[in-house]
């Protein structure tokens, strides 16, 4: 993502603080918002504002100018919202406990800007993307859109510290840390073997916590990350471990997505009704990553097309996609399904 030269990026990340903290913040000079999710006391509002996936579900859509346009939507309830109804409305989870909400009261949208940047830092932030609507206030944190765009740039990361690393699957082996002096965040790359002249055998690897760690069933995520170390030790290969838990929406919101698919619905739908994109993640970030080890070619090792596509949209040569097959078991089963039959991974 690109920025312009009035954006601050250290205005996004306090005002991602601030969300998750539960203080208020000010986007653009005009829109005072504070997160459902850390919203406590006894305080009230009038408005809300939900993303569209949210709001589809629960059946307002009437604000939008189209109805392609996804938009987030201010709303009101006819009385006052306090943070128990309102995390009632936010989140999905509670809809089976929670059933009736409504009657729904849709507000005019305008500086439809503000509002995505306000639904991005709260994906950013790792919360809920829904905020409460809350008077002008003067201690409060000011952001602006271009922040958060530049907050997001790629651009920013720089390579940390190396050192070697002997692993499992090859004893020869070297983890680079990448650090991003914008966001904070950390990224990890393992040589493994010796480089030559070839294109490496490359995974972007997504962290997951559940299934890298824990040995997680719902996903094939632990056996893809051992299987792709076990093939670059054939020759030589890159791993890039990406910090983007659950498709980037954080790991609260993975367990949330969980829950929704302990409710029936699959990942795709889960991810939709908690209000994000089916797939958040940012792979301008792997290219980056591999062009400062002066990586311009690689063998990529994924099902995903859009990780091919996300690569060589960055400028790196992916002069082959490399599948990576895992037996399915009976709790990723329906996961692996979904993963063919609605986000086209070639299985």
């Amino acid at each position: 993502m690109s920025s312009s030269a009035s954006s601050n990026p250290r205005q996004a990340a306090r005002a991602i603080d601030a969300l998750k903290r539960g203080w208020p913040i000010c986007i653009d000079g005009h829109l005072y918002v504070r997160a459902v999710e850390t919203w406590h006391g006894d305080d009230s509002a009038e408005k809300m504002l939900i993303s569209a996936g949210r709001a589809a579900t629960l059946n307002i859509t009437n604000q939008r100018a189209a109805a392609d346009i996804d938009l987030p939507v201010f709303i009101s309830v006819g009385e006052a919202i306090t943070p128990r109804n309102a995390m009632t409305i936010a989140d999905p989870v509670l809809d089976l406990e929670y059933p009736m909400k409504g009657p729904f009261i849709a507000h005019e949208l305008q500086e439809p800007e503000s509002t995505q940047a306000a639904m991005e830092l709260a994906r950013l932030a790792g919360i809920l993307p829904a905020l409460v609507v809350v008077d002008a206030e003067t201690d409060v944190q000011m952001v602006n859109s271009a922040d958060v765009q530049a907050y997001q740039n790629s651009d920013n990361l720089q390579i940390a510290s190396r050192a070697k690393l002997p692993i499992t699957a090859h004893q020869d082996a070297q983890i680079i840390a990448f650090r991003s002096d914008a966001d904070g965040s950390e990224h990890v790359a393992l040589i493994v073997g010796k480089p030559d002249e070839t294109a490496p055998l490359t995974r972007l690897h997504s962290e997951c916590l559940t299934g890298d760690v824990l040995g997680s069933l719902k996903c094939d995520c632990g056996p893809q990350l051992h299987h792709a170390l076990d093939q670059m030790a054939q020759n030589w290969g890159v791993l890039l471990y990406l910090r983007q838990e659950g498709r980037a929406i954080g790991l609260i919101n993975k367990l949330r997505a969980y829950a929704l698919q302990d409710q029936g619905f699959d990942t795709v739908d889960a991810n939709v009704r908690l209000g994000f994109a089916v797939d958040a993640r940012d792979f301008s970030i792997a290219a980056k990553m591999l062009k400062l080890l002066r990586l311009d070619k690689v063998a990529l090792m994924t099902n995903n097309p859009e990780k091919v596509a996300g690569l060589e949209e960055q400028g790196i040569v992916v002069t082959q996609r490399v599948p990576i097959q895992m037996q399915p078991n009976a709790h990723n089963e329906k996961y692996l399904d979904t993963k063919r039959d609605r986000t086209g991974h070639q299985l």
